[in-house]
Formats: structure tokens, C-alpha cells, sequence
């Protein structure tokens, strides 16, 4: 394939060599004078394991060379892929400047048949609202439907880039229209790694999940790291038993989006480690925020259940967790009291849940927070349904889902029901985090 790489960085100069060593002509374009003059000498512009000798071995072959001319770049490839930098701003929002400069450049240089890559990070809603429409304008030609686009984004680590593109962990491809991503995915032909061909949005999205949990990772590391010496503890060997269990921690348990957690664990030993860390003297920013992150979650929900104005609600699920009856510090427990303390009309069905069979902490919980739970119970799922105008599913009991079929009141779904992405554009429904 002929292939166009605008901007020169590690991004780009990575994916233009090994691209190159794979044997596409690649033409790289950059406006720095100097980045030109050291690709053209088989040279790399940056420092990198490997990237030095793929450099060379492209120029020598005659499959790498630079321009600054955007224009002769374009008409002379098949594909362009984008890869300028996109900084923040002083305010922390992301400066599209460089992306904007390029697409006008690739606009008006664009050819019936060309496909655009933005391989740059940029958030959801940037390419069909910013960059399409500049390459529409700039070219007169249409997406989709006169030349392709898509968003590709990198998973490349300084240090360890030329590796990881070629074992990248996957690759993501949003398209415009299926033949656009299919010319994406014929660049990475026999690299391993799951192919994702998915919504130009989501595309846009991955990169900012992946960089966000693994800041989030490192912080909580060190931020269990700190605690760990404050106590006396050696965090490498709590860390190692950590590591093990890949079972739940690392592992895709827990990071579904959903409603708050809860329940007789989470909630009791953050704030037992937070009191343990404030008490050392130790800053955790992070921990301590993981609670008040959680309250807002579930004040998230209450607001969804409360914006239609009607008085009249079903809530499916109780305990904190579906298959159990354990109603200590469970978030729909909340969720119902507070909307009871406003005043709601409330009936609820949990079929794990009854006033006779509850005992112990989980009787003295209820007696505390809901003491008139048996007022509100319901034996049936009908019960619930012919009672309510708004229903929000906290359950995902097969009998809850059945009855929801003929309901046609409104819907807050804080499980995900199955089908929910087909619900989406229903006027009817809400899911809390979909």
C-alpha cells in the first residue's frame, strides 16, 4: 500500500518505519526542516530501541522518504495517517490546532478513493464534528461516500514502541463505512492482537480508557505503597499476592459500567484504610475519593429516577448484590430511602427478599434504614409494573426482565439489560451508563 504519515514525532516515525519494514511505500510529511533532512539520510528523528536500524534499512530499500509537501504526499498515496500531536490547552481541553491544519491540508489535495486515518488522540465527537467536516469543505467531496475515514488509535509505549507495534495488544478500527476499515486492517495484516471494528466514536474513546485506568493503577499503587511503609508493611510482597489473583484483580471483574457498589466489604474497608492512612499522616487522594466518587454515582442514578416528574415507582432489586439477600449498606437500599424521604410512591420486589426471613445485622440494617420495608414490598412482579410510571432495574431476575416487556412507563435500567443497546434511542429508557 502507499501510505502517507503526517507528523514526524514517535507516533508517526514508528508507525512510518515499521509500516515501511512491512513493506509499504510510506512517504512521511512534517514541517520541521531538520526531522525531513534526518529521514531522508536514513536517519531516525528520535531515540527508540530499534527504530534507528528500521529507519535506515526503509531509506536504503527506497519504501521510506520525507516531504514537506502535503499535497505531492497525498496524490502520491493511497492512504494518509495522522498523527500530529494533539497538546493540552491551559484549561486542560485538548488543542485540535495541528489536527485542523492537516485536514485542510489533506482536504484539498483529497482524490476519490483516498481513506484519512487519524491515528492522533482525540476525544469522542472530534472527527465527525471537526475533522469531516473540515475535509468535506477543504475537498468537496463527501465521506463515506467520495473517500474513507477512520480512527486508529496507538498503543505504542516510549521505549518499548517498535515492539508494541508489532504485538500490539490490539487493534482498534473505527470506520466510516466497512470498506474504509477494511483498507485500515489490510495495514496490519499478520500482526497478532484482536481486531476491533467499531463505531468512530468508541474508537475515539479506547485511548482515553486505557490512559485513564493505568494512571489510575499506577496511583493506586503508590498510593498503597505509601500506606505500606507508614504501617511497616512491605507493599512489593502485598503487591505480589495482589498480582495473583487474576481471578478478580487483574481481571475484567468490576470494571463493567453499573450502579454503585455496596454491600458489608467495599464501603467498610476503604474507610478503614483511609482512617489507617490519615491517621499515619499519609496523603491518599486517590482512596479517599473512591467513596465520594461512589455517592455521586449513586446520586447519578437518583437523578435519572427523579428527572420525568412522576411520583409513582417500581424499584427491582434490593440485597447489593442479584442471588443474595445481604441488604448491608446496599446501594438500591439508599436509592429507596432517599426517594421515600421525597416523598415517592414506592413498591419494590426483590424474590430474595422477605420481612419474614430476614434476621440478624441484616434485619437491625433494614429496622434502621427502611422500617417500613414490609409496607413496600410487593409479591409479584406484576404488582410492581401495574403500580408504577417509572421502573428502575436494579435486578437482572429472569421474571423482572419477562414483565418489562409489556410495560410502557418509563425505564431505568442500572444493569444493563440484555438488549439494552437497542433501547438506547428510546425515548422510554435510560441506562445509567450506556
Amino acid at each position: 500500500m502507499r501510505i502517507s504519515v503526517f507528523g514526524l514525532g514517535y507516533v508517526g516515525c514508528v508507525s512510518a518505519a515499521c509500516l515501511a519494514s512491512m513493506g509499504h511505500e510510506v512517504v512521511g510529511v512534517d514541517v520541521n526542516p531538520a526531522k525531513i533532512e534526518l529521514v531522508n539520510g536514513g536517519r531516525a528523528p528520535i531515540v527508540e530501541e530499534r527504530i534507528g536500524e528500521l529507519v535506515e534499512r526503509a531509506v536504503r530499500e527506497g519504501r521510506l522518504r520525507a516531504t514537506s509537501d502535503a499535497a505531492a504526499a497525498v496524490g502520491s498515496s493511497d492512504l494518509s495517517l495522522v498523527c500530529v500531536g494533539t497538546p493540552s490547552a491551559p484549561n486542560g481541553s485538548l488543542s485540535t490546532t495541528y489536527l485542523e491544519r492537516v485536514a485542510e491540508q489533506i482536504g484539498r489535495a483529497l482524490r476519490p478513493g483516498h481513506v484519512v486515518v487519524f491515528r492522533s488522540t482525540m476525544l469522542p465527537g472530534t472527527c465527525a464534528e471537526l475533522l469531516i467536516p473540515i475535509l468535506e469543505l477543504s475537498s468537496g467531496l463527501r465521506a463515506g461516500a467520495d473517500f474513507g475515514v477512520a480512527v486508529n488509535p496507538e498503543f505504542l509505549r516510549e521505549g518499548t514502541s517498535v515492539r508494541d507495534f508489532f504485538a500490539p495488544p490490539k487493534t482498534v478500527i473505527g470506520e466510516s463505512d466497512p470498506a474504509s476499515g477494511d483498507v485500515v486492517a489490510g495495514l496490519y495484516q499478520g500482526l497478532p492482537g484482536e481486531v476491533f471494528r467499531v463505531p468512530i466514536p468508541v474508537a475515539e474513546m479506547t485511548k482515553y480508557a486505557d490512559n485513564a485506568f493505568h494512571a489510575v493503577k499506577i496511583g493506586f499503587a503508590n498510593e498503597l505503597g505509601a500506606v505500606c511503609q507508614a504501617l511497616g508493611v512491605d507493599s512489593y510482597q502485598v503487591m505480589d499476592v495482589f498480582l495473583a489473583d487474576r481471578k478478580l484483580n487483574i481481571s475484567p471483574a468490576y470494571l463493567r459500567p453499573g450502579f454503585a457498589f455496596g454491600g458489608s466489604c467495599l464501603p467498610k474497608d476503604l474507610r478503614g484504610l483511609v482512617y489507617a492512612a490519615r491517621k499515619a499522616d499519609v496523603s491518599v487522594p486517590l482512596l479517599s475519593h473512591v467513596l465520594p466518587a461512589n455517592e455521586a454515582h449513586l446520586r447519578r442514578a437518583f437523578d435519572l429516577v427523579t428527572a420525568p416528574g412522576l411520583r409513582k415507582v417500581g424499584l427491582f432489586g434490593l440485597s447489593f448484590k442479584p442471588g443474595t439477600d445481604d441488604l448491608r449498606e446496599s446501594p438500591l437500599v439508599e436509592l429507596a430511602e432517599r426517594l421515600l424521604g421525597k416523598g415517592y410512591d414506592l413498591r419494590i420486589y426483590d424474590a430474595n427478599v422477605s420481612m419474614s426471613r430476614l434476621m440478624g445485622a441484616n434485619r437491625e440494617y433494614i429496622a434502621e434504614r427502611l422500617p417500613h420495608l414490609g409496607d413496600l414490598l410487593a409479591d409479584s412482579v406484576a404488582e410492581v409494573l401495574d403500580h408504577a410510571e417509572v421502573c428502575v432495574i436494579g435486578s437482572t431476575d429472569p421474571a423482572v426482565l419477562d414483565g418489562l416487556d409489556g410495560f410502557r412507563g418509563k425505564v431505568i435500567d442500572l444493569v444493563r439489560v440484555p438488549g439494552a443497546a437497542t433501547h438506547r434511542d428510546r425515548r422510554d429508557y435510560v441506562g445509567i451508563g450506556w
